[in-house]
């Protein structure tokens, strides 16, 4: 905090980015000043310094729904913050898991991706989709491939090719992901059930 550079925006300022510690996702921004981040690492509650209520602010002190402090990290200008937080409730005053209307889910790039062209795929029914044909043969034919590609790269985890032990995998996780669809689940569920356990 010693190199913070709070004389060098107005009324020593610096703006704070909040994003989840868990989903990565942006969920607000605040302001804040010396104090307010003091206060917020020896709360543990993000406190800002609200401009129109010229005072500390701490999100969640009329709503409850508080920010839990995790972390923060100062940009290459020393002049912004990046706060690590876990929202307790909806971070915006509307109601909204973030400021700016969007979920405040778990993003797994990539893979979203293809858990999105699963679904369209099975959606569309396309008779030369290879996702599709899976989905017509039922839950059997989808149960017994994602078993044949477990084997195989078992098996070729046991030998010392990299590329087809890389390629079995990504065979056996494509397949895990159509059978995930297949019974009604995403990679979401299984990752709140993973974090259940943590627990």
């Amino acid at each position: 905090m010693k190199t913070l550079n709070f004389s060098k925006l107005t009324e020593g300022l610096i703006p704070a980015i909040i994003q989840d510690a868990t989903t990565k996702n942006v969920l607000m921004l605040g302001y804040m000043n010396e104090e307010a981040l003091t206060q917020t690492q020896e709360s543990g509650k993000v406190t800002f310094y609200s401009r129109s209520k010229k005072r500390l602010w701490t999100k969640g002190e009329e709503s409850g729904n508080f920010l839990e402090f995790m972390s923060f990290k100062e940009d290459c200008d020393q002049d912004a913050l990046l706060i690590q937080a876990n929202p307790r409730g909806p971070t915006c005053h509307k109601g909204n898991d973030t400021c700016w209307g969007e979920k405040n889910k778990s993003n797994f790039g990539f893979f979203s991706e293809l858990e999105k062209t699963i679904a369209k795929r099975k959606e569309d029914d396309n008779d030369e989709s290879y996702v599709a044909s899976l989905f017509r043969k039922g839950i059997n034919k989808i149960a017994q491939k994602v078993g044949e590609e477990a084997i195989e790269t078992v098996i070729e985890a046991k030998d010392d090719n990299r590329d087809l032990f890389l390629n079995e995998s990504a065979d056996l996780l494509f397949h895990y992901l159509i059978l995930l669809k297949a019974k009604g689940f995403s990679l979401s569920d299984v990752e709140a059930l993973l974090r259940h356990r943590k627990r």
